[in-house]
C-alpha cells in the first residue's frame, strides 16, 4: 500500500512563467495548466525529471528528504548508505574520502548499490538461460517500470519479476546487518524516491546527489578538513562488475560476464521516446529468440540522471565509471539475494471523446477546418487534436495555443488601428512600411489610395521616403534610438503633429501622425476675430470715457456756481 505523501516533483507556482516547456518535454504529458501555471499530475507522473531539467525558471522542484534522515538519527537508528555507482562521475573524492564524508554526516556505514546490481544480473542471466524465446525487460530503472505499468500495461508481464538493484541491495544489507537498520539510497534518480515511498520495508529514504551536495555544504563545509579516511572501506565488501550499471549497456555487459547462451539477444534502449518507439507494433510472441532489453529513461544512462549534480561531459563521466571497474575471476551462477516483485499493470485511464466533442474543442482555439490545424507544437502538445483532448480533460487552457492567441491579438490590434482617426505607420530598418492604417493611406497615398486600399497588405513593403516628405525622422530614430515629437510640422500646405518612437531598437520604428492644419487655421480665425472684438471694445470704452469726462467737467462747473451763489446769499443775510 502506497504512503500518502507529497509527490517527488512539484511546482513553485510563483516562479512558473507559463512557457509550457514542461508540457513540451514531458514524455507522458503529466502536466496540468491551470490559471496559466503548470503543475504535475501525480497519478500520471513517472518521475523522469525532464520537467525539472528543462524548466527555465527552476519552478519545477524535487522533494527534499534530508529531514527524514535526520528523524532517523533522532530515533537512534543505524543508517546504512546504498551509494549509486554513478557517484564517481559527480564527486572527485576517492572512495575512502567519500565514505569519510558520509560517516561525518552521521551514517553508520556506506555500501555500494552495485552489489545489488550484481545479484540482479546473475538472476537475470539465469532467467534468460531458461528461456527459449520471447521478451524480457529489465526492472532496474523505476521510471521505465512505471512507464510500462501506466502507459504500456500490455507489456507489464514482460518486466523481470525482481526488484531493482537498489531494492536488492537494501535487502542484502538488512539480511547482513539486521532488519532494524535503515537504508538510505543516494543517487541521481528522482524515481528512486517512489521506490522509497513504497511500503515494502526495504529503502527507508532516497535522496539525490543534489540534496547530498547541499547537505555537505550546509553541515560540513570544507571536506578537506576530514581526516582518517584511510580507515574506511565499503561494507560488506567492494563491488566489481556491478559498477558498470549507470552507463548505457553496462547492465548487459555484466550479464555477458555472468554467461548466457549465444542465441540470447541483449539490447540497450535509452530515453522514454526511444523505448516507446521500440515497443510500437511489437508482438513479443513472434520473437524467435530470447530478447533482453536493458531500458533506461535517461540518455546515456544514470550518469545523465535529472539530479546528477554534475556538468561533466558524458564521455568523461563514462570514463570515470569504467576506470573504477574491478574484475573478479569468477562470478557466481546463482544469486544469493533475490527480491520478488509483482509489476502488475496500473494503466492510466484515458478519456474517449466523440469527433463532435473534439471539433467543438478545436473551435475554441480557432481551428474550424483541418487546414487551421497547424500542429506547430507551441502549446507543448504534438498536435492540435491532442490539445483539444487535453482541453476536454481539463488539464489545458485555450491560451496555450500560440497561433490562436496571436490571431486574437492581431485582430484586436487591427481593429484599433482601423478605428483610430490618427495616421499610424510602422517602418523597418530598410525604410519599408510594415504596417499602415487606413488613415495614413488617406493622408499620404493621394491618388494611389484606391490602389493601396484594394491590396490585402495595404502599403506593406512600400518605401516610406516615396510616401512622405519627412522620412528623415524615421531614419534618425533608427540610428539614435531616441523618440521624437514634432508639433505643427509643416509639409507642403499642411501642418502635422508627429510622435515617432522605437518599437524594436535599430529594427522597427512607428509613428502616430495627426493633421492639425484645420485646427490651426480655425485657431487663427478665432484669434483674429477676438482681436477685432477687443479693438472695437477698446474704442467704445474710450468714447464712453471721453463723454463721461466732458460731462463731469460740466457738472463740476455747475455745482461750483451754485455753491458760490449760495455762499454770497448767506453773507448778505448775516
Amino acid at each position: 500500500m502506497t504512503k500518502q505523501i507529497q509527490h517527488p516533483v512539484y511546482t513553485l507556482t510563483n516562479e512558473c512563467k507559463d512557457c509550457y516547456k514542461c508540457v513540451r518535454h514531458c514524455p507522458v504529458k503529466a502536466i496540468k495548466i491551470e490559471n496559466d501555471h503548470a503543475s504535475v499530475i501525480p497519478e500520471k507522473c513517472i518521475s523522469c525529471g525532464r520537467c525539472v531539467q528543462v524548466c527555465p525558471t527552476n519552478a519545477k522542484c524535487v522533494r527534499t528528504d534530508i529531514e527524514k534522515i535526520k528523524n532517523l538519527f533522532i530515533a537512534k537508528k543505524d543508517i546504512y548508505v546504498s551509494l549509486a555507482p554513478s557517484w564517481r562521475s559527480v564527486f572527485e573524492n576517492s572512495a575512502k574520502k567519500m565514505i569519510a564524508v558520509l560517516k561525518k554526516l552521521g551514517f553508520k556505514e556506506v555500501s555500494e548499490t552495485a552489489l545489488g546490481a550484481q545479484e540482479v544480473s546473475i538472476h537475470d542471466a539465469e532467467i534468460l538461460n531458461n528461456m527459449n524465446k520471447g521478451l524480457l525487460i529489465s526492472s532496474a530503472c523505476p521510471v521505465i517500470v512505471d512507464y510500462i505499468r501506466l502507459y504500456k500495461p500490455e507489456f507489464s508481464k514482460y518486466i523481470t519479476p525482481i526488484g531493482s538493484p537498489a531494492k536488492t541491495h537494501a535487502r542484502m544489507l538488512k539480511n547482513t546487518y539486521g532488519n532494524d537498520i535503515a537504508v538510505v539510497f543516494i543517487g541521481p534518480c528522482i524515481g528512486k524516491k517512489n521506490e522509497a515511498d513504497e511500503d515494502d520495508g526495504l529503502i527507508d529514504v532516497s535522496i539525490t546527489f543534489e540534496e547530498l551536495k547541499y547537505w555537505i555544504a550546509d553541515e560540513i563545509g570544507d571536506i578537506s578538513e576530514i581526516k582518517k579516511e584511510n580507515d574506511y572501506e565499503f561494507v560488506p565488501y567492494s563491488a566489481h562488475e556491478g559498477t558498470l550499471y549507470p552507463i548505457n549497456g553496462g547492465m548487459n555487459e555484466t550479464i555477458r560476464k555472468v554467461g548466457i547462451k549465444p542465441e540470447i539477444q541483449l539490447m540497450e534502449i535509452c530515453t522514454i521516446s526511444a523505448f516507446e518507439k521500440a515497443l510500437e507494433n511489437l508482438n513479443p510472441d513472434k520473437l524467435s529468440s530470447p530478447v533482453f532489453v536493458e531500458a533506461l529513461a535517461c540518455e546515456s544512462g544514470c550518469i545523465t540522471g535529472p539530479c546528477i549534480a554534475s556538468n561533466k561531459a558524458s564521455i568523461s563521466s563514462i570514463s570515470d565509471v569504467m576506470n573504477k571497474v574491478k574484475v573478479r575471476n569468477e562470478i557466481p551462477q546463482k544469486a544469493t539475494t533475490v527480491v520478488k516483485c509483482d509489476y502488475s499493470p496500473k494503466a492510466v485511464s484515458s478519456s474517449k471523446y466523440s469527433l463532435d466533442a473534439i471539433q467543438s474543442a478545436l473551435k475554441k482555439i480557432g481551428k474550424h477546418t483541418e487546414e487551421d490545424e497547424l500542429n506547430c507544437g507551441g502549446c507543448g502538445y504534438s498536435s492540435c487534436r491532442e490539445l483539444a483532448v487535453a482541453l476536454l480533460d481539463g488539464v489545458a487552457e485555450t491560451s496555450m495555443c500560440v497561433s490562436y492567441m496571436r490571431k486574437i491579438a492581431m485582430r484586436k490590434a487591427a481593429a484599433m488601428l482601423r478605428c483610430m482617426p490618427s495616421a499610424i505607420v510602422m517602418v523597418d530598418n530598410n525604410m519599408r512600411i510594415l504596417e499602415a492604417n487606413d488613415s495614413f493611406m488617406k493622408m499620404f497615398a493621394g491618388e494611389m489610395y484606391d490602389v493601396f486600399h484594394s491590396r490585402p497588405d495595404g502599403m506593406t513593403g512600400a518605401s516610406i521616403d516615396r510616401i512622405v516628405d519627412f522620412s528623415d525622422i524615421f531614419s534618425t530614430i533608427l540610428k539614435t534610438g531616441k523618440d521624437l515629437h514634432k508639433e505643427h510640422y509643416p509639409v507642403k500646405d499642411r501642418l502635422y503633429d508627429i510622435s515617432a518612437f522605437t518599437i524594436e531598437e535599430n529594427e522597427i520604428v512607428g509613428a502616430v501622425i495627426t493633421d492639425v492644419t484645420q485646427t490651426e487655421t480655425t485657431r487663427e480665425k478665432i484669434s483674429e476675430k477676438a482681436r477685432e472684438v477687443i479693438s472695437k471694445n477698446i474704442s467704445i470704452v474710450q468714447e464712453i470715457a471721453c463723454l463721461l469726462g466732458e460731462h463731469m467737467v460740466e457738472t463740476e462747473t455747475l455745482l461750483n456756481s451754485i455753491a458760490n451763489d449760495y455762499d454770497d446769499k448767506s453773507e448778505g443775510e448775516k
